[in-house]
């Protein structure tokens, strides 16, 4: 291989970890349905809602989870978050899936899509790396931050 050929695989993997390392090193936007009646929420009640352990938001309606498929954001949000790889996370949902205490949250392949069924379901919370014009759909802040 030339220098020059060789120069550039080591430059363009290089970018890679380096966009990889910024991509992780963001935070993802936790969104839910408009009508939800809550502004924020804390790292341990988001937590329990994308575990399982908490069906409602502290006042009262019903909490529905949503996640993406895979991904930087996906990650990014097991690991602040949740505290999971996505390895992790599956299993644990299956497991309650198989035991009868629960159904895997509802997956989405994009961003956009999982805003739209957010905006469309009431009680839905998910997040995004970037939030998108949508008006039915609310930020919520993560209370202590």
């Amino acid at each position: 291989m030339p220098v020059g050929n060789a120069l550039r695989s080591i430059l363009v993997g290089t970018a890679v970890l380096v966009l990889g390392a910024a991509l992780r090193a963001q935070d993802v936007i936790i969104v839910a349905n408009g009508n939800v009646p809550v502004a924020s929420i804390t790292e341990t009640q988001l937590r329990d809602i994308f575990t399982g352990a908490r069906t409602r938001f502290e006042n009262g309606p019903r909490a529905v989870p949503v996640v993406l498929r895979g991904g930087p954001a996906h990650e990014v949000f097991l690991h602040r978050h949740v505290g999971d790889t996505p390895d992790e996370f599956r299993v644990r949902w299956r497991k309650a899936v198989f035991t009868g205490q629960g159904s895997m949250p509802r997956e989405f392949a994009t961003e956009a899509e999982l805003l739209n069924y957010v905006e469309s379901t009431p009680g839905a919370i998910g997040y995004v790396s970037r939030m998108q014009g949508t008006a039915g759909v609310k930020t919520l802040a993560i209370a202590g931050r």
